[in-house]
């Protein structure tokens, strides 16, 4: 099941295996891949930070400042520039992007895919107050959470944003969260875990336009595309750790207004 076209707009997409065909997924203003093979490595250059995340097991990251170890369970964002990226593991790395050389819609599992008109375009970049001279390792659980939720942490980069949902067992049936976003796409990656995608087309006045609700299984290694307007909500169900990652292009402007973004002290936001 490379890709998942849903009738409400939603795409679940999922790698191919390592040298069987494409890791890469691109949505309307950022693109996720893959390294799905132990000791495979990556090629990154890129105009704007990125962010790699390495998850169970260490990696290597190289450039101009030289080789960096980065342990487990740990996100890095790397400034601009050409870096080597190199996963010790199987499925263990994740680069997600928004400005790659050499990686275009072409290249993509769900290259077929226009891009949703209803999405903002990115706009300018935020700027880093103190430029980064090489990879700034976070390990996930040092991020802090906000109050009342410990299940997510927020990291923003100055071109896009993620929530860190991370929490054991299955989540509540009884505290879901279900929202819609006016134009933003939200790219939720799911990492560890299963869970169950519930999905919903609002209604409009003409009866025979109406969609069924979606209730969509995700395992592990599969990230939903969720257009502007579709209203939305993730249960991870079933015992054991579930980490899912939710990626938006541009940096969430209301999470950093909240003081929920962790990292939001680094960066200086766009003259509007």
């Amino acid at each position: 099941m490379p890709v998942r076209r849903l009738e409400n707009g939603a795409r679940l997409i999922a790698p191919a295996r390592a040298g069987e065909g494409p890791q890469i997924a691109q949505g309307g203003n950022f693109t996720l891949e893959w390294l799905t093979g132990a000791g495979l490595a990556r090629e990154v250059r890129s105009d704007a930070e990125t962010l790699v995340v390495f998850v169970d097991a260490p990696g290597t990251l190289s450039g101009d400042h030289g080789e960096v170890a980065v342990p487990p369970m740990t996100i890095a964002i790397l400034p601009p520039g050409a870096y080597r990226v190199t996963s010790m593991a199987p499925r263990d790395a994740l680069i997600i992007a928004t400005d790659r050389h050499a990686v275009d819609g072409a290249t993509a599992i769900n290259a077929e895919d226009a891009r949703d008109p209803r999405i903002a375009l990115p706009g300018a970049q935020y700027s880093r107050i103190v430029p980064l001279d090489g990879p700034l390792l976070l390990p996930i659980e040092s991020l802090p959470t906000p109050p009342g939720n410990a299940r997510i942490r927020f990291l923003q980069t100055a071109t896009l944003s993620i929530n860190i949902v991370l929490y054991d067992g299955p989540r509540g049936k009884a505290a879901l969260s279900p929202h819609a976003h006016t134009d933003i796409e939200q790219g939720s990656l799911a990492i560890d875990g299963d869970y169950v995608h519930h999905l919903r087309t609002p209604w409009g006045a003409d009866a025979n336009a109406w969609i069924d609700d979606a209730h969509l299984d995700a395992g592990p290694d599969t990230l939903l595309l969720i257009p502007p307007e579709l209203i939305h909500t993730t249960e991870g169900v079933g015992q054991g750790r579930h980490l899912l990652l939710d990626v938006f292009a541009p940096p969430r402007a209301d999470f950093i207004a909240k003081g929920w973004m962790a990292n939001a002290a680094d960066y200086r936001a766009p003259i509007a």
